[in-house]
């Protein structure tokens, strides 16, 4: 029989937890868990538990963030051309901004 594993704070954990979303849900999931550099679980859990998350900067984490604001500008300059701002820029700009 293997060992049981248990994460860094000596917790067992032996649940799991799963539901359905849509691809568009996904894709915002994938694109938050991308820009916070953490795994899905712990992106997840610290949402749940509605803590703080310090967001360490690595080449990843940069690279995401990189296209995101390059994205933000594409759709900015389009604002700038007279269009109607987006739910998605928005939210981006919600997502991205520093405090």
């Amino acid at each position: 029989m293997s060992q049981k594993a248990v994460d860094q704070k000596n917790r067992w954990r032996s649940k799991t937890v799963a539901f359905r979303v849509s691809p568009e849900e996904w894709e915002e999931i994938e694109r938050l868990v991308k820009l916070s550099g953490m795994s899905k679980q712990g992106y997840i859990m610290h949402r749940l538990q509605n803590t703080e998350m310090t967001i360490q900067a690595n080449p990843r984490v940069v690279k995401v963030l990189r296209q995101e604001l390059q994205a933000m500008s594409n759709m900015l300059m389009d604002v700038r051309n007279g269009e109607v701002i987006e739910n998605e820029l928005r939210n981006l700009m919600r997502l991205i901004r520093v405090k």
